[in-house]
């Protein structure tokens, strides 16, 4: 059904796709004048988009390249992109900028993050920060054999089911058409997760990319405004709706792509660990799903190989919601303008 059921005569743009490469898309390119539609057959975030994780945390301070320079240009861009899109249609994306804290295991751990801390000063300059500094003991602190922890003030949280919802608010509240089924009209671009992966490898020699299963769980316990932990290769994100989120699991090979198992209860179980102070917080959701992820790892963005005037921004995997703003823009700067600012290593060509 349409914004205000008006269906549009014609639009400039058919967004296949409402997971979180989508509806971002969808968004900048209403903002900047553009008629939009979005078609999807399961409805908006029914992907991995509608997961319940949200870190979005930077790539390590070090060997600097261009995937990492665009996702520091996305994370800095965050906090105006949700702002923009919570006034414009009222609901909370879960957005918050608290940082993040690890543990530090051993000296040469330690070295390595006061190396990267030096890094961090040159790469990302004033904007954010990398200290290693001594643990403070404070119950919402990950345990930290050598005594120290390292802060970045760079990572934030989201919660990425509401923050579709609040992009799908903001985006009716501008008359954007949405539909299960429609005809394209006016350019097109596929934002299809992993079902457009399987699609583009079908039509190809070689895989275009994969789908990866992950597992994460709620929990209930308030932390709300604190940073969010990385330890044992576990994310724990305190969201703002006083839950925890614990994950999460990367399965290349699963039978059951929606269903939680021990894998999830061995990474629950790790967080408690880590983080004592979870022990006896209840699991009040179990959650499971596949992420698309590239054969070149990077988001495949750019002009479809096959199709005149078709696109494709897919690829999100882990970091498809901290990249969000910036994919937005760069996909919206060629399919109206023309102007491709795509960098290396993201193009759909890097894949075949």
């Amino acid at each position: 059904m349409c914004a205000k059921e008006k269906p549009l005569a014609s639009c400039d743009i058919t967004v296949r796709g409402a997971g979180i490469f989508g509806l971002s898309i969808a968004w900048v390119a209403t903002m900047r004048g553009a008629k939009v539609q979005v078609v999807d057959p399961n409805g908006p975030a029914s992907g991995s988009s509608g997961g319940i994780v949200g870190a979005l945390a930077p790539h390590v301070p070090e060997n600097w390249n261009a995937k990492k320079a665009f996702q520091l240009e996305s994370l800095l861009m965050a906090d105006g992109f949700w702002a923009e899109v919570e006034k414009a249609g009222g609901g909370s994306a879960g957005y918050a900028r608290n940082g993040r804290l690890q543990p530090v295991q051993n000296d040469h751990a330690l070295a390595l993050a006061q190396q990267r801390q030096t890094t961090a000063q040159d790469v990302w300059q004033d904007n954010a920060q990398w200290q290693v500094i001594p643990a403070s003991n404070t119950a919402w602190e990950p345990a930290t054999p050598s005594g120290y922890v390292i802060r970045d003030t760079l990572s934030a949280l989201i919660h990425p089911r509401q923050a579709c919802e609040a992009l799908v608010l903001a985006l009716r509240a501008k008359d954007v058409c949405f539909s299960r089924d429609a005809k394209d009209s006016g350019k097109v671009l596929w934002a299809t997760g992993v079902a457009g992966l399987e699609q583009m490898t079908a039509n190809h020699t070689r895989s275009m990319g994969n789908g990866v299963k992950g597992q994460a769980a709620l929990l209930d316990f308030d932390a709300r405004g604190m940073a969010q932990l990385f330890a044992d290769g576990v994310h724990i994100i305190p969201h703002q709706n006083g839950t925890v989120a614990i994950g999460s699991t990367s399965e290349r090979d699963y039978a059951s792509p929606d269903e939680t198992d021990v894998l999830l209860d061995e990474v629950i179980a790790k967080a408690r660990a880590a983080v004592p102070v979870l022990d006896n917080a209840q699991v009040v959701q179990r959650w499971a799903g596949v992420r698309p992820r590239a054969r070149s790892r990077a988001p495949m963005l750019g002009a479809s190989p096959d199709r005149p005037d078709h696109f494709i921004a897919n690829g999100g995997f882990k970091i498809g919601f901290g990249m969000a703003p910036k994919v937005a823009h760069v996909m919206v700067d060629l399919i109206l303008e023309g102007r491709d600012t795509i960098p290396d290593g993201f193009r759909v060509t890097d894949n075949l």
